[in-house]
């Protein structure tokens, strides 16, 4: 294999790349205030200042919840560049194949609506 200009060329933006990526991450430490205040560590709620450690611990459907939702908020995503790509279709096959993905989707909410993954549960 011979070494010409295109491979020097990629060379040099990764080169270049990697250099502005470690400034980017470098940069800071030299150049943000530094400060030993006790105040510095605190989290800001709003001016207010936090009671017992301002830490909260939230249930795990809390979480469950929010991965579902981006599961299927990138799937409904899809959506928009297949109205792009059918368009212009002729027939109902772009249908068919567009309610094939939308009934996937619905019935994996059924599932986990079965599975009682919607339900809250009450604290005691």
């Amino acid at each position: 294999m011979v070494f010409n200009w295109l491979h020097m060329a990629i060379l040099l933006f990764f080169g270049v790349g990697f250099f502005m990526a470690g400034a980017a991450l470098i940069t800071p430490f030299f150049l943000s205030p530094k400060s030993r205040d006790r105040q510095m560590g605190m989290p800001y709620e709003c001016g207010i200042i936090p009671i017992k450690g301002a830490w909260i611990r939230f249930h795990i459907n809390y979480y469950i919840y929010a991965l579902i939702f981006l599961a299927f908020e990138v799937d409904v995503l899809y959506l928009f560049p297949v109205a792009v790509a059918y368009g212009e279709a002729v027939g109902l096959s772009a249908f068919f194949k567009v309610f094939v993905f939308v009934s996937v989707l619905a019935l994996a909410v059924v599932f986990f609506w079965a599975k009682g993954v919607f339900k809250w549960p009450k604290k005691i």
